[in-house]
């Protein structure tokens, strides 16, 4: 793993009392419709869960058959299942129908989808996008006889959206092309209905899977809730893999609920908000000296690039602030840091702090 770890993700940079920008959940309590949706439950928790009412919902979102839906604990767990469903080269007997021949994973990323594969005995290669390229995705760089790829859009942490066609582009007979949209719901553009460059309704693409998450928008990490959508005869083999029961009933009502009209209406109306939010953000950022942000962000973070920020972060720690380092994603390194965007008074304080440290005689001459 070429001594990244992988398993280092932004809630071990959150320490209690400081201000969190190292994790991109939205922090605005869920509304009332939410929560009472998710309250009505707790009388009724003796019954075992059923998902085929929140199955059904979620599919009717999305213009799909029941059966092109399935609801997992998470995002998280949607990359186990994908990994487990398909035994690795070091595996015991495959769930499915063997090996996979060349698993391709596109950093930098969540690297959870690499950490699961390697979990299960896989040896996924990596291809490296380029910040000279502001991250983007070229379609080319991923080798023909892959037959799994993984690649987020939006992209964590780079917050790269890449345009559907480039996506679309890796899909193929006999591949699996696993898309981590987990942030598309975060996307915003003047003028374009719905999620732009979501593949979440296409079901003419031989192999899609598509991950998502509806843990981040609604504030509801510690619900675990989130779906994949895809071939009805894959998921089959990635529900075979799942335990009996694995999401519970209030995370049930949740996705359910979440899968509403009004629901969606109000995930456009935020991720609008946000976008106002994420410009801000890196219209200020971009005003630090010796900071640079790549590309154009499009979700809920922002990754920054600064000589030292490695030690920025620490100084940051010390005056009360957690951002998420950079140096466990692949392709990254120490002079990275990804920011969750927040409002824009938090957004002015912030670089207020950074502006601080960058002026301190402590970055200045760190000896």
């Amino acid at each position: 793993m070429a001594g990244v770890d992988l398993s280092h993700h932004g809630d071990a940079e959150a320490t209690p009392g400081l201000v969190d920008l190292a994790v991109n959940v939205r922090r605005d309590p869920p509304p009332g419709w939410l929560l009472g949706a998710i309250e009505a439950t707790l009388t009724d928790l003796a019954r075992y869960p059923d998902p085929a009412p929140a199955r059904a919902a979620v599919a009717a979102r999305h213009a799909r058959p029941d059966g092109e839906v399935l609801l997992t604990a998470g995002a998280a767990e949607a990359f186990v299942l994908l990994a487990r469903a398909f035994g690795g080269r070091r595996a015991g007997r495959p769930i499915s129908t063997g090996p996979l021949r060349r698993a391709v994973v596109v950093h930098p990323q969540f690297t959870e989808p690499e950490a699961a594969l390697r979990a299960a005995g896989h040896d996924p290669e990596r291809v490296l996008l380029s910040p000279e390229r502001d991250f983007r995705l070229d379609p080319a760089a991923v080798p023909d006889d892959a037959d799994l790829v993984v690649v987020g859009n939006p992209t964590n942490p780079t917050s790269v959206l890449h345009p559907a066609g480039a996506i679309a582009a890796l899909a193929r007979p006999g591949r699996i092309l696993v898309v981590d949209e987990a942030f598309a719901d975060s996307t915003y553009a003047p003028g374009v209905a719905g999620e732009p460059e979501s593949l979440a309704g296409r079901r003419d693409l031989p192999g899609l899977v598509v991950v998502r998450s509806l843990t981040k928008t609604w504030g509801l990490a510690g619900l675990r809730i989130g779906y994949l959508l895809g071939p009805p005869d894959l998921l089959a083999k990635l529900g075979a893999a799942q335990p009996l029961w694995a999401v519970s009933t209030p995370a049930l009502a949740a996705a359910e609920a979440c899968a509403s009209a009004r629901a969606v209406e109000a995930e456009r109306e935020i991720a609008a908000r946000l976008a106002d939010d994420r410009a801000h953000l890196v219209k200020r950022l971009r005003e630090l000296p010796g900071v640079t942000v790549p590309g154009d962000p499009a979700s809920a973070f922002v990754l920054l690039r600064c000589a030292g920020a490695d030690r920025i972060r620490l100084a940051l720690r010390a005056r009360g602030w957690a951002v998420r380092r950079g140096d466990t994603f692949p392709g990254l390194g120490a002079d990275w840091l990804r920011v969750a965007v927040r409002d824009t008074a938090t957004t002015d304080a912030f670089v207020s702090v950074v502006a601080d440290v960058l002026d301190s005689k402590e970055f200045r001459d760190p000896r």
